[in-house]
């Protein structure tokens, strides 16, 4: 009969972490969608004319990027808000946010090996040294490939780190019990 009723309690606890889980992840996923946004709103409210609005987003992204426009994205005349391979870092980090239910279990906090986020520096690394040395002219493209590769690496290990800090904070309870 104790069997049975630690069966239940730890059923409501899995249950409880994966809610909590859940819910860190949901408000990370709003953040970072929020995030690359804003990267790609700046061009278009600056397209039609809300300067206002956008010289704000501009400048937020220019302590974080150096915003050459001969290495950034372009539409509609404007550059987006932080370079091809900023940009592909931020949607990599999306994408794999996005994907992240799929591949693995929310309360999982156990980070994967580190070499993994070490082997995702390696395309980005190569891209960026082999252009400095004249080797290769890298590309739009291949900017935002390589940093698509760091973004979504970036993740794997973000996701599991969030969720552990909620659990080992009281804001972590405070934010579960306030969403059942």
């Amino acid at each position: 009969m104790t069997a049975g009723l630690e069966n239940k309690g730890s059923a409501k606890s899995a249950e409880y972490l994966h809610h909590q889980a859940r819910l860190v992840w949901t408000a990370a996923l709003f953040v970072v969608a929020a995030w690359a946004a804003a990267i790609i709103t700046a061009p278009l409210l600056a397209a039609f004319g809300f300067n206002g609005i956008s010289g704000p987003i501009y400048y937020f992204f220019s302590h974080l990027c150096h915003q050459m426009p001969g290495r950034s994205f372009h539409t509609l005349g404007h550059q987006f808000a932080v370079c091809s391979r900023c940009s592909g870092v931020y949607f990599g980090l999306l994408a794999a946010f996005l994907a992240y239910p799929l591949l693995r279990k929310m309360e999982e906090i156990e980070p994967l090996p580190r070499i993994w986020l070490f082997l995702a520096l390696i395309p980005i690394g190569a891209d960026w040294s082999l252009g400095i040395f004249g080797i290769w002219e890298n590309t739009h493209l291949s900017r935002f490939i390589t940093g698509l590769i760091l973004g979504g690496a970036c993740a794997v290990y973000i996701i599991p780190a969030l969720v552990e800090i909620a659990r080992n904070t009281r804001i972590g309870g405070v934010l579960a019990r306030s969403f059942r």
